[in-house]
């Protein structure tokens, strides 16, 4: 930040002295701003899909017709993030209630572990009917030999053809 007297200096300094040098000097001043609102125009332009095709065109869009289409541009934009936000959401949910799961699965894993090792302190195991079994009997107190050990309370996926 310049002082006001060294901004008062180099406002002299760079002021024409003559009135074609300060009429000349306002022009190019004010050709430059226009070359800017013209290139900002085009990269506005370039950057909405639906008028990037316009640029060779030999009718090219307005400049209302470029804030038109910009300005839809931006709200369509608007509403696809707030719809991928919402699934992003949504997932970061399920992910916690997935999560949520395995902690209690592992839990229960630990637990069964547990039980395991306390009952093979006995010699004694717990069947899926929820009898007492000496580990030395073979557990053969169920009714069907040929069911798979699974645990209890496990769904079944059934496979459909597709």
């Amino acid at each position: 930040y310049l002082s006001n007297k060294s901004s008062d200096i180099l406002k002299l300094a760079c002021k024409p002295k003559f009135p074609a040098d300060k009429r000349a000097h306002h022009n190019a001043l004010e050709r430059k701003r226009r070359d800017h609102i013209k290139d900002s125009f085009h990269g506005l332009r370039d950057s909405v899909p639906a008028l990037q095709g316009e640029k060779n065109s030999v009718k090219q869009a307005s400049r209302a017709q470029i804030l038109d289409k910009a300005t839809e541009y931006i709200q369509y934009m608007r509403r696809k993030n707030h719809t991928h936000q919402q699934d992003i959401d949504d997932l970061k949910k399920q992910n916690a209630l997935l999560e949520q799961q395995v902690r209690a699965l592992e839990k229960a894993k630990g637990n069964t572990q547990l039980q395991t090792n306390y009952s093979s302190d006995s010699s004694l195991y717990t069947n899926r009917k929820g009898s007492a079994v000496s580990a030395f009997d073979g557990g053969s107190d169920s009714s069907s030999e040929s069911e798979p050990d699974e645990p209890p309370n496990r769904k079944k996926l059934r496979m459909e053809p597709s």
